[in-house]
This record gives C-alpha cells, structure tokens and sequence, in this order.
C-alpha cells in the first residue's frame, strides 16, 4: 500500500457485488488509490489503515436475509467519509435509522432516475438520466440529517447525502458504464465530499516502487520471472531501474507458448534488458502434466514447475551463494497484478475463483523472497507504467496472455499433438486478426481446442469425426469484467474456413459469446 502521506487510500468493502473490483478500478481513474477489504474485517481493522474514505459495495443479499453479510455501524461515526452503493446503500440507511423495506417491484437493468434535489453528489446532472440498478429492496425513508436527492418510479429514495458528516449513497451502481454520469457521480463523492486527493498518477508509482524495492534487496540479486508479456516486462523494468546489473532475467520455455513466440521474446527482450537466459523446460512441463485434466491441477503443477525451473537458474545465477540461511537472499522478480490476487483468494477475502499459476499455484516450500512491484495494479496501469519506462509498444500492447500458456487453453490432458493443433489454429486467427488491421481493438484472442470433445463432420466427401476448436474474442478495459467482441462476419469466417481446412483434426469452430461474468476469459 502506498504512504499515507503520498497517497489516500480509499477502502473498498466487498459485500460479494459482482463489480467490487471495477468500482476499485473506478476510484483509481479518480486519481485516487484503492484496495478491496472484505466485510468480515473489523471495523477497527479498517480504520487501523487510515483511509481518506470507506466505499461500501453492492452484494446479492437483502439486508432482511439471515447470515446476510453487515458491517458494524459504528462505520458511520468514525468521522471517516462513507459512500453506499446499492446494497451498501441500504445497510447505511438501516445503520443510521433509515427504513429499508420489499416495494414489491423489483428494479434490474437500466432504470430512470429522476433527480429532485442536486446537492453535491449529484451536481451538474441533468434532472432526467439513466442508470444500472440491480434491487429488490428500497429506502424508503432516509436517515435524519440526510437530504433525499433521487427517486425512480419504485424507488422513493433513490441518492441521499449528508455533507456535514460527510456520508453519502446512491442505489444504482455508479461503477458500470451503463450508468449516466457514473464516474461523475463517484468523483463528487471522492473530491468534493470526502476531500481525496487525486495524486495517484503512475509517475508516482514508478519512483515509489524503485524506491521500495532499493530498499529490499538492497545490495542482493534478483532473477526476473519473463513471460514475454507486458506485466513481467514491466516488472523487469521498473527492478532493473531499481538494482541494475544485478537482476538477471530468465525466460521459461515451458513447451506451450503459442507459435514463433520463444524467437520473438527473445529478439524484443534482448534489445531492452541486459542479461537474459533462455531456459527450454518443455520436455520438463509436459512431463508433469500427463495425465491431467482438472484445470485447477493444471494451474498448480505449472505453477510449481515455473518455480522448480526459476530455481535452477537461481542456482547458476548464484553460483556456490547459499540462497537460504545465513547466506544470500534469492530474489524473484513476478509480473503478478491485483487481478491476479483478487481472483485467487488472495487480498480481499473473496473467493478463488482460479489460481493464477504466480498466486495460488505457489508451492508452500518456496526458496525466494518475492519481488511484486505491480501487484496493486490493474493491467492498463501497468500498461502505462510501461510507457513511462519507455518501453518499445511492441511490449507494451502485447494481447495478454496467460502464464500456463496454452496449457489452459486445451480442454483435456495436454500433449505434445494437441498442443501443435492448437498452435495451427491459433496462428491463423492471430493472422487474419492483424490483416483486418483489429489487433488493437480487443482485449484478448483466445483460442481454445476441445480435446476431450469430438464432433462428426463432412470434410473431401467423407465422414470425419474431429475436435471443435472455440474462438473467445473479448473486449475489457482490466480483465476484471470483459464482453465478447463483435469481430466481422466476414473475418470469422475467413479464420473458420482457413482452421478447418489446414489443420487436421478439427473440423468444427465456435464463437463463445459469453461475457465475464458469468464466464472467465480463459476456459480455465
């Protein structure tokens, strides 16, 4: 977390919304820094990490449910400002005496809200707009002290505020983008009601990180976990700014990058960094992963063979220096990102969701101290992290791609023959993509190969019993919330048409039209 005395620092409280994380998101566009705290921390807790502000998150519960998540009242006494949200909304209203009750007329979706009295949260909003509710109960009658600022048809209490103790809600989520004035809405509570200061830029962020990370190596070594993405090339930048010589970057090989990607990291990392060692572990990886199916398994044992293999290089990287004990501390550099975290268990007591191969697939037994320079960033942060660093763009706007490969991206045991069908068919998608001039324009491509499923076709006249492959196109700002990207017709079919004819085994392609939530990006 960033010093106070550079930073405020807004608490997020997760009452399990769908959306805790963009409303993180949404505070950090404010130019205000944010973490996800779960309700189960004590208030004291909380206050402990003097916060500028307290948001409180939507969730899926009454506030009438039993064992519905709460948070203790004294929340709103502690002289530290607090905003609702949806459900949160609600508990502040019930907390300071306010009435919640069923209306009978629940309110999902985009809903019109009428504005009778601006005050400061809604300030400069037109009196009629749209927004995104997602609600069984309402307000109906306000704490004392408050003014009512917003009603629906449904809804008589829709915003309310209190600037002389400066508490503040509304029952919409201002967070998604398909609420008017959203950002709008959530800046008037951030600048002007609770005082923040907009000081969360990432020129800070890049001279604080060198200086923390100065300060825990110190004189030691580092190794530099690359990937061949933006978030270890970052990483490795901001340490290497930091140490120097002293950082020595390692590429892992692990037999399942996707086609002529080892060449290309290798040519765009050696112009950048000063040391690199390529380590071809493939035989290495795919030896522990036969005979795996289950995702999570898959995840973990590529975790810990990532680790096994940075061990080694450690080992040559050290030479005869005792890594552990009394001799020199082995430092790990990782591309981790507070995605990663979140949807992994890990910083806010939510659930797991996946582990992420740098998170929840670490072994317990762990021989580095690590080094997480963007582990509180999201990804377009990093991503202009790494402009600041002047990183060519070639790094900087690389598609993400997942650490495990595409070992996540077959459904099955992964093999050596599934895997060179899965190049094929992926190559051909990111070809046809970057002739249609659309590479910048989504997020991610995956490119997922059915393996367990087999489907019948008709291919030269004749039966053919192949693998489905599923193309996942998506469009996100943080890959915390992504919708499917509308590729043209006729690009889709071009990719269709060149995978099922040049590459054998397959002989169906899908377009997964899910978008997150309810599905993740990767299958698995």
């Amino acid at each position: 977390m960033p010093e106070h005395d550079t930073h405020d620092v807004v608490l997020v409280v997760d009452f399990g919304a769908q959306y805790a994380q963009l409303i993180a998101r949404r505070v950090r566009e404010a130019r205000v820094y944010s973490e996800i705290v779960p309700h189960t921390m004590p208030v004291a807790q909380m206050l402990e990490r003097r916060p500028a502000a307290i948001i409180l998150s939507g969730g899926p519960s009454s506030v009438y449910a039993e064992g519905a998540p709460g948070i203790d009242d004294s929340v709103f006494t502690a002289g530290v400002p607090v905003f609702g949200m949806c459900y949160g909304f609600q508990l502040m209203a019930q907390g300071l005496g306010g009435a919640v009750s069923p209306t009978g007329a629940r309110e999902y979706g985009r809903t019109p809200v009428k504005v009778d009295r601006p005050g400061t949260l809604l300030a400069d909003l037109p009196a009629d707009h749209t927004v995104w509710m997602s609600h069984g109960d309402a307000v109906i009658a306000a704490p004392s002290g408050f003014d009512v600022l917003a009603s629906t048809r449904v809804t008589p209490v829709a915003a309310f505020e209190d600037t002389e103790r400066r508490l503040a809600g509304v029952q919409w989520h201002p967070e998604v983008l398909h609420t008017e004035h959203g950002q709008q809405v959530l800046e008037h509570f951030l600048h002007q009601i609770a005082g923040c200061r907009p000081t969360w830029t990432m020129v800070n962020i890049v001279d604080e990180q060198v200086d923390r990370i100065r300060e825990q190596i110190g004189d030691g070594r580092a190794i530099c976990a690359l990937s061949g993405g933006v978030d270890s090339a970052v990483a490795a930048a901001i340490v290497q700014r930091a140490i120097g010589d002293r950082l020595t970057c390692v590429y892992v090989d692990h037999g399942m990058m996707r086609s002529g990607e080892t060449e290309q990291v290798r040519r765009d990392f050696e112009a950048v960094f000063d040391t690199l060692d390529v380590v071809d572990a493939g035989d290495q990886f795919l030896g522990a992963l036969e005979g795996i199916h289950d995702p999570e398994e898959k995840r973990k044992i590529i975790g810990r063979e990532f680790i096994r293999t940075f061990e080694a290089a450690e080992a040559r990287v050290f030479k005869d220096v005792r890594s552990t004990g009394a001799g020199e501390t082995a430092y790990l550099v990782q591309g981790t990102l507070y995605p990663d975290v979140v949807e992994s268990g890990g910083g806010a007591g939510t659930s797991n969701i996946k582990s992420h191969h740098n998170v929840g697939g670490l072994p317990e037994d762990l021989r580095f101290e690590l080094v997480e320079p963007l582990r509180t960033l999201f990804k377009d942060e990093v991503r202009q992290v790494g402009q600041q660093l002047g990183l060519p763009p070639t790094m900087v706007w690389r598609q993400p791609f997942p650490g495990p490969g595409l070992g996540i991206r077959i459904i099955g045991e992964v093999t050596r023959e599934r895997l060179d069908i899965l190049r094929q068919a992926d190559l051909i998608a990111r070809e046809e993509l970057t002739a249609a001039g659309l590479d910048r324009d989504i997020w991610q491509f995956p490119v997922v190969l059915l393996a367990d499923v087999r489907s019948v076709g008709v291919q030269g006249d004749g039966r053919t019993y192949g693998h489905p492959v599923v193309l996942r196109p998506v469009t996100s700002e943080d890959a915390m919330t992504a919708d499917w990207a509308r590729l043209p017709f006729d690009l889709l079919e071009k990719i269709s048409t060149r995978i099922t004819n040049e590459v054998a085994d397959v002989n169906r392609v899908t377009l997964d039209i899910t978008s997150k939530p309810p599905g993740t990006i990767e299958w698995e």
